[in-house]
């Protein structure tokens, strides 16, 4: 210990804005991690039992958990219920989803981009503090006398080397959690990309049943007490023509 203290006196003044930019580059660290770790986990546990239940068929247990959603993968999947009722396409409900996935991912890639910044400010910092010291010695020496130059010279070139290293042993390591927490942060975003298509798929396998709005009574039964399924021309982009239906009208005309 007396060693650090000793190497961070030894510096100059530049060490300590380098000191600060090592204190925030962990603060900033730590925060990331813990961010991206909780976001790791909810996404997973919310996708693992939402896919279950849409595969179930639990539309309860889906909007109870998309009610207030804790997870980006719940949020992508409330925005796409939301739609439900007045999409006409699959596109609709995945266009809510992108929407959705928008807000989601600022959440997750927030701060992680000035790790490398700090880096690149601790070694300019510590290029500066040397180069600045070693202006101090070549200044001092011109006006000593001849005995004390090779000390004075040797001490202002040790602060500079000083800087110089200490700026480097803060940012070597911002670089590498720079580079780890960036991994996390592209593992959670493909995570989330990966959850929307399957959700999405398995929407759209539950579209038309008694469990959306979608469902309709059947036509004269309105007290049959169970809804018929939409057909599925119906889910399709407004002005398409289905392929068949201007024959069969024609033909119907014709008889």
């Amino acid at each position: 210990m007396d060693g650090v203290i000793r190497f961070f006196q030894e510096g100059g003044l530049f060490m300590y804005p380098i000191g600060l930019v090592a204190a925030v580059g962990l603060a900033i660290t730590l925060e990331r991690m813990y961010v991206l770790s909780s976001a790791l986990h909810s996404n997973r546990r919310d996708f693992e039992r939402l896919l279950a239940a849409l595969r179930a068929g639990r539309m309860q247990e889906v909007r109870d958990v998309t009610a207030a959603p804790r997870s980006g993968v719940g949020h992508m999947l409330a925005q796409a219920l939301a739609r439900l009722p007045t999409a006409r396409a699959r596109s609709d409900l995945e266009r809510a989803m992108d929407e959705a996935l928008l807000e989601v991912l600022p959440v997750v890639e927030r701060r992680t981009g000035y790790l490398a910044a700090l880096a690149n400010v601790a070694t300019l910092l510590g290029l500066l503090g040397t180069i600045i010291g070693l202006i101090a010695a070549f200044t001092a020496v011109a006006n000593v006398d001849p005995a004390q130059k090779a000390a004075l010279l040797s001490k202002s070139i040790s602060i500079g080397m000083n800087t110089t290293a200490f700026g480097l042993m803060v940012a070597i390591p911002l670089v590498l959690l720079h580079t780890f927490l960036e991994g996390r942060t592209t593992a959670i975003t493909e995570s989330l990309e990966i959850a929307q298509l399957k959700l999405l798929n398995q929407l759209e396998q539950r579209q038309g049943t008694d469990n959306f709005p979608e469902a309709r009574a059947p036509a004269g039964g309105a007290g049959s007490g169970r809804a018929t399924v939409q057909p599925r021309d119906e889910y399709r982009p407004a002005g398409e023509v289905i392929e068949g239906s201007a024959t069969r009208g024609a033909n119907s005309a014709a008889a």
